[in-house]
């Protein structure tokens, strides 16, 4: 058991963890897009589309400017895949097989979403032969080149048969993301992807959770017992006693956090990480915006306990309910979650809205806070194409004012 860390010296390990703690060094390249997404294991896709889709956004965090295209470069040349993870994910395609064994292993135990799926196979028989047939005779497909006359369509969920089909074969391991087109997936069958795959030489479901948990101690720099489940979604029963297990064996190790109750556990190689921390090495001077669906804060619980930061995305409640706005961003500003702002890019216009800005109760409106925000949400516009900032309002009021003054220096 290490000397007790402070609450910000785990932000800071978090932080330099998952590469959102300094501004980079130099102008990205494509291969550090992959090293980003080998960086947090996995990269969590979502369509909405205000601003940047999600996936983007996230490296966009963390990378500055750079090229979207290059993600879906990485994606069509196979150096990524898309499965389940912590939801759906670009995951790096060397670790296929602990994903290969998790579906096999969730056919196995007629496991939810497998039960359902396999289900829906049988009951679908003509359709998936159909889908099949399409696919190995013509290659590639879009769901939408499929013409299904009896479909009504309407609803996110709401998908014809031959989608379903699909998204079922994906699931089931039958069928790969080969590239995307505006966004939209192209399936290809897996023995095109991966030709010389063998089943034979899979990982065990054991050796995969043992992974699973030490690469999520890892990628959060210091975690707790309640934070690890959900970076993959893994079990939550059991996993103190996993971790224990671990420690013991020395492949992780205890540490105490001043504020957090019980033990918290790093990862050996993250061992450099304390160090920097506790001399002071560490300190973030990052100051950036944050996906709804950052690794960041992607577990709201966690964010509230070690960030303080209580956090919703409200595009799913009734606008007439909303608070802070459909698609609030945080804001990352040296090592604290400070705010969380509205935005919208006018692609047409060149106009990149914040509808709304709201910092947290006590933030410190200083010269340096607004000039690292100010340059943040500038860098921001700009990468989307959207060079003129507007702010409309602002919790304190002064802030626009502020901002405004500072994007004019």
């Amino acid at each position: 058991m290490t000397e007790k860390l402070s609450i910000q010296m785990v932000r800071n390990m978090m932080l330099a963890a998952q590469g959102l703690h300094r501004y980079p060094d130099q102008p990205a390249v494509k291969a550090d897009v992959l090293e980003a997404i080998r960086r947090m294991w996995l990269l969590q896709i979502d369509t909405i589309n205000v601003v940047a889709r999600s996936p983007y956004l996230v490296l966009w965090s963390r990378l500055g400017e750079y090229q979207p295209k290059w993600l879906d470069e990485l994606l069509a040349e196979g150096s990524l895949f898309e499965y389940w993870a912590h939801a759906m994910c670009f995951i790096p395609i060397e670790d296929f097989a602990l994903y290969r064994r998790r579906m096999l292993d969730g056919m196995q135990n007629n496991d939810w979403p497998f039960k359902w799926a396999v289900k829906w196979e049988h009951e679908h028989s003509q359709v998936m032969k159909k889908v099949r047939t399409h696919l190995k005779k013509n290659g590639a497909v879009r769901s939408a080149e499929f013409e299904n006359k009896n479909h009504i369509p309407g609803g996110w969920w709401n998908w014809k048969e031959e989608k379903d089909a699909l998204e079922i074969m994906l699931l089931l391991g039958e069928v790969m993301i080969a590239r995307r087109q505006n966004f939209q997936r192209i399936y290809e069958l897996r023995e095109r992807r991966l030709p010389d795959w063998d089943d034979s030489n899979l990982p065990s479901m054991e050796e995969v959770q043992r992974t699973f948990v030490l690469r999520a101690v890892c990628a959060l720099g210091v975690a707790f017992p309640a934070w690890i489940p959900d970076y993959f979604r893994q079990p939550k029963s059991g996993m103190p006693k996993r971790l224990e297990a671990l420690a013991q064996e020395g492949a992780l190790l205890r540490v105490k956090v001043k504020g957090l109750e019980g033990s918290g556990y790093i990862h050996p190689d993250r061992m450099g990480l304390m160090e920097a921390a506790i001399s002071r090495e560490l300190d973030p001077t990052l100051t950036t915006l944050l996906s709804p669906f950052d690794p960041l804060v992607w577990d709201r619980t966690r964010a509230s306990e070690l960030f303080n930061f209580d956090y919703k995305i409200e595009c799913y409640t009734p606008a007439a309910k909303r608070r802070y706005g459909y698609f609030t961003l945080p804001i990352l500003h040296r090592g604290k979650l400070i705010g969380r702002l509205d935005p919208k890019a006018h692609r047409a216009q060149g106009m990149f809205e914040i509808k709304a800005l709201h910092l947290e109760p006590g933030v410190p409106v200083n010269k340096r806070l607004i000039s690292d925000l100010a340059a943040a949400l500038q860098r921001l516009a700009d990468w989307h194409g959207t060079p003129e900032l507007v702010i409309r309002q602002s919790n304190p009021p002064k802030v626009t004012a502020l901002l405004q003054a500072a994007m004019k220096v």
